[in-house]
């Protein structure tokens, strides 16, 4: 029986995969071992040790170094890849949120925010996803076939916090913006669709989140695993009639009414 999920001959770009641990890399290598030819891309040399770690799995991968705020970078990374592999049949949009050696999130109220912290934040997550969903789209649709799927976040489409405004802003705008290219792009056989995790387990996890992971129903934060197996899923063939949407993986969080101390109440 042929098995159920199966990337063979589908070239896959997937971002912001220089963390071990992270949602970007788990995804990469689980698409390469169901048969994927993968591209992962970071900021720094480090998306080489992890280009390293992935051919030990026998997996067909290259790593590229880019900043994909810089549209320039974009463009010469994807004509690269074209020249190489001829096409582009999947897109991981995970790069965002932590970029290494640049200052993360600054949490202030919105009468605090500064201009370059707005900027930074958007362009970090709404503008890199733009970029280089721009960039890859055309070719998706005269091949024919597509797969776009964008790490968002549950902070910005359902919930946030104080302090996260450009961030919340940005999430939900790669959501909003998904909707518009799922219709412009649903004839030409290219699907988009979103990932929302909540508390998840990585490098970047901070103590609050980590706190916030226990409050959850499943009592603990996800693994970057649990949200690549979503996110690959949607990439695959089987997910040809889906688009434009929002898959939620926070282990039930947002569906919790009550929000004070356990004892109480749950």
């Amino acid at each position: 029986m042929k098995q159920f999920i199966d990337f063979t001959d589908k070239v896959c770009l997937v971002t912001g995969a220089g963390s071990e641990n992270g949602i970007g890399f788990k995804t990469a290598e689980i698409l390469g071992l169901l048969g994927g030819r993968v591209i992962i891309v970071s900021t720094t040399e480090r998306i080489l040790e992890r280009e390293r770690e992935l051919k030990k799995q026998g997996i067909r991968v290259k790593g590229k170094i880019a900043d994909l705020m810089d549209r320039s970078q974009v463009k010469s990374l994807i004509q690269d890849i074209i020249a190489v592999y001829g096409k582009i049949d999947v897109l991981v949009n995970n790069a965002g949120m932590i970029q290494t050696g640049v200052a993360g999130e600054e949490e202030a109220d919105i009468e605090d925010v500064t201009d370059e912290s707005w900027d930074r934040d958007i362009e970090r997550n709404l503008g890199i996803t733009f970029n280089v969903t721009r960039a890859v789209i055309g070719h998706m649709k005269s091949a024919g076939y597509g797969r776009i799927v964008n790490t968002s976040s549950v902070t910005g489409p359902v919930v946030s916090n104080p302090g996260s405004a450009s961030y919340s802003a940005a999430k939900a705008a790669i959501v909003g913006m998904s909707k518009s290219v799922a219709i412009e792009a649903g004839g030409y056989g290219v699907t988009i669709n979103n990932v929302l995790p909540g508390w998840i387990q990585t490098a970047s996890q901070l103590e609050a989140e980590y706190q916030g992971g226990l409050n959850t129903p499943m009592k603990r934060s996800g693994t970057a695993e649990e949200v690549a197996s979503m996110i690959v899923f949607l990439c695959s063939e089987k997910a040809s009639y889906i688009t434009g949407q929002e898959f939620i993986v926070d282990g039930g969080n947002t569906i919790q009414e009550y929000k004070g101390a356990p004892e109480y109440y749950y």
